[in-house]
């Protein structure tokens, strides 16, 4: 994406109009790091990073220019990022890790359970 174009057609030629809605999207967890570091780096909010890159992809276009892409690839090492497009469609979600307290607590009850069943 040629960032610079793309604030500067929002912020200096004539502006469309639109209606944004709050989303909750799930996302991997480095993937979303680099959007925002990206988005950071471009000074723009990661909601108009990603319409920009949506918009692109809809019409067919290549959404980053070749510095955009050196950042990303930067990016990427800096937070481990070893996806690429042959992985969208196989990726997995994990088990989300329990806080070492809440599973403690959850531990408790099972035992308070069990006791109180061999009461009966």
């Amino acid at each position: 994406m040629c960032v610079s174009w793309y604030i500067g057609t929002m912020i200096k030629e004539s502006q469309l109009l639109v209606e944004r809605v709050q989303t909750g999207v799930r996302m991997e967890k480095r993937i979303l790091k680099v959007l925002k570091a990206l988005a950071e780096f471009h000074d723009m909010s990661l909601g108009d990073l990603l319409e920009g890159i949506v918009l692109h992809a809809f019409d067919g276009k290549a959404p980053f220019g070749p510095e955009s892409m050196q950042r990303i690839h930067d990016l990427k090492k800096i937070y481990a990022l070893d996806l690429d497009s042959g992985a969208s469609h196989r990726l997995k979600e994990s088990e989300p890790q329990r806080p070492k307290k809440v599973a403690a607590v959850k531990e408790r009850q099972e035992k308070r359970r069990l006791r109180h069943d061999r009461k009966k």
